[in-house]
């Protein structure tokens, strides 16, 4: 299955300055729990925004068309979208978009799954969106809240 997972603020905000514009301990530790021995696909810029790569127990795949990066385990570069998709066939496990917008929204079409968690505050100064509509033709289907005043919503189509 291919599932996105996300954090958004009120006003669609993601990113601030390459990074999560907030911290919450919840969302983080729900984060590795859900994508925990799956494998996941991001952008080279989230790659590049991570503190500690790869990610542990998942098979991390980076999307980018140039970039060059040392070769690690249970990292894969991989160069387009269609490429990921194959991939996704032979996978035995579940496969998450964790970011950015980009990566996002060039899965948007063939996404099965949205687990969005819903941050309680605006950031005015945030410098990357999702569009407002990313959630068109999917239906909620779950609400679980975290600490922090977080809700997690799980949508499908």
């Amino acid at each position: 299955m291919l599932i996105g997972i996300i954090a958004i603020a009120k006003n669609f905000a993601i990113g601030k300055d390459g990074k999560l514009p907030w911290h919450y301990s919840s969302d983080l530790k729900f984060f590795k729990q859900t994508t925990g021995g799956n494998a996941v696909v991001m952008g080279h810029n989230t790659w590049l925004s991570l503190p500690k790569r790869p990610l542990p127990n998942r098979l991390n795949i980076v999307l980018s068309r140039t970039a060059q990066t040392e070769s690690e385990p249970n990292v894969l570069i991989m160069r387009d979208m269609e490429s990921v998709l194959a991939l996704k066939n032979y996978l035995a496990c579940d496969l998450f978009v964790i970011g950015g917008a980009k990566a996002y929204e060039s899965f948007q079409n063939v996404m099965d799954k949205w687990i969005v968690t819903e941050v309680p505050i605006e950031i005015e100064d945030a410098d990357t969106f999702m569009r407002k509509d990313f959630l068109d033709g999917f239906q909620l289907k779950e609400t679980i809240e975290l600490d922090d005043q977080l809700a997690v919503r799980f949508y499908e189509k």
